[in-house]
């Protein structure tokens, strides 16, 4: 599974990360908080809760608008 980071500036591409290099991040520290774009489908970040919680791993996602318009949000997601 790929997911988008969150967009550094608003014209920029996202870069992607995998579930696998996110595992390993998680594991070095030991909790990570993480901003994804806008334009990962809720079903997959859902997944990746998934994942995370079967590991024993708490799982906390909201939405962060920091714009006027409905498009200019991101996901904060927290895993401890």
């Amino acid at each position: 599974m790929e997911l988008k980071l969150a967009r550094s500036e608003n014209d920029a591409k996202p870069k992607k990360i995998d579930l696998k290099k996110l595992t390993e991040m998680v594991e070095k520290n030991n909790s990570l908080i993480l901003y994804f774009d806008r334009e990962n489908s809720h079903k997959d970040l859902l997944s990746l809760q998934d994942h995370f919680e079967k590991e024993g791993k708490s799982f906390y996602m909201r939405e962060v608008k920091f714009g006027l318009s409905a498009s200019e949000y991101m996901y904060e997601v927290h895993i401890l």
